[in-house]
């Protein structure tokens, strides 16, 4: 179910799927117990950085594995499946200094945030902003060669770990990006406990009166909602392809316990309203596999793919929520417990459900697209 071949250098593929697994299989306890923490395993995340997994499309020049966005999908899906710590937060952050980073801030933050030293976060939301970023509050006030931000941010993963941060704040010109040392004076950091991706864990942070040189900046003042956006749909195919992996994982479980539970004279899986449940979910993670390539093809390609990512995305969260969902059928009551891994793969999914645009926002986008076109987008 992975993105063919024929995308990758020879073997590639392969490889890293064999490699991965082994990985989280040799980690398993740890890994389960860093998830019931909420710790940030920055030790697993290292070594996953030395293998080129946490920096898939930086190139090597800057310590990344030199790969496309097929490589980056596979990672992610492998991330999602295996239960692994996700570098996604990181990879998005090297796309946004590939694009807009000066040479200096490159030089200074892209080697280590690919090779998993570094580790960053993204300042975005705000607790009574929601998704308008027009109303953003935090602010961003020049002072002679510097600024100075004011501000709270919340829901950021890894904002407690993060060794550099980029934030989002509100400019004379308008919302204004900024690469921010994580350590600067007047920043305070509060982990908060999510109920999914606790292996990347959130926090709330708060910026008072914090200063930061004009090289700071990402991009000119009032650049902000395009940086932002300049990321947004490729790394939408990064929680699509977790997503994936998260119904691969729980449906592979679920088939692998049923196959095995007597029920009578048979098992779970002889029933066939079982086998429809497991034909529909597997029908449902193939073509959200499908969509999700066609969207990584185009985006790696650099042709128009803001329709495709966002279907990736929604077909995804239908294909999980389907797959997760329909899993407690096969297994009933032996998922219930936190000593198997459903209940924490549906907390999972329902994050990326939300984050990195809901299914509601993804929604909305496809049907504008639908109803402004002349031709439907290809419907008439």
């Amino acid at each position: 179910m992975h993105l063919q071949g024929e995308f990758f250098k020879p073997g590639w593929k392969d490889d890293t799927v064999a490699q991965m697994t082994a990985f989280a299989e040799e980690h398993r306890n740890y890994l389960d117990e860093c998830t019931r923490m909420a710790r940030f395993p920055r030790d697993l995340y290292l070594e996953m950085g030395r293998r080129g997994w946490v920096g898939p499309m930086t190139s090597t020049k800057y310590g990344g594995l030199g790969g496309g966005v097929p490589e980056y999908c596979l990672i992610e899906e492998e991330v999602g499946r295996l239960g692994l710590v996700s570098p996604q937060i990181s990879i998005q952050g090297q796309l946004w200094l590939k694009i807009w980073g000066s040479d200096e801030q490159k030089r200074r933050y892209l080697r280590g945030m690919a090779d998993g030293k570094i580790i960053f976060c993204e300042a975005i939301s705000e607790p009574d902003v929601g998704s308008s970023l027009k109303k953003m509050q935090a602010t961003a006030k020049p002072d002679g060669g510097d600024w100075i931000l004011n501000g709270r941010k919340t829901h950021i993963n890894l904002g407690q770990q993060a060794d550099v941060m980029i934030v989002y704040a509100m400019a004379e010109q308008g919302i204004t990006s900024f690469l921010v040392d994580a350590n600067e004076n007047g920043i305070t950091r509060k982990q908060t406990s999510p109920i999914g991706l606790r292996l990347i864990p959130t926090a709330d942070v708060a910026f008072e009166s914090v200063r930061v040189p004009d090289a700071a900046r990402l991009g000119e003042p009032g650049q902000g909602i395009e940086t932002l956006l300049s990321t947004f749909n490729v790394s939408r195919l990064g929680n699509a392809s977790e997503l994936i992996g998260f119904g691969r994982r729980a449906l592979a479980e679920a088939i692998t316990y049923a196959r095995e539970r007597e029920v009578g004279e048979g098992v779970v899986t002889d029933f066939q309203g079982i086998q429809w449940i497991v034909a529909d979910a597997y029908g449902k993670l193939y073509a959200a596999s499908l969509a999700r390539d066609r969207a990584a093809q185009l985006a790696d390609l650099d042709q128009e793919h803001a329709l495709e990512t966002t279907l990736a995305k929604k077909l995804a969260i239908d294909a999980a929520e389907y797959a997760v969902n329909e899993s407690f059928a096969l297994v009933g009551g032996y998922g219930l417990y936190e000593d198997t891994p459903f209940q924490q793969i549906f907390s999972d999914m329902k994050v990326l459900r939300v984050a990195g645009g809901s299914l509601e926002i993804l929604r909305n986008y496809i049907a504008r697209r639908v109803l402004r076109s002349d031709d439907y987008e290809g419907l008439a």
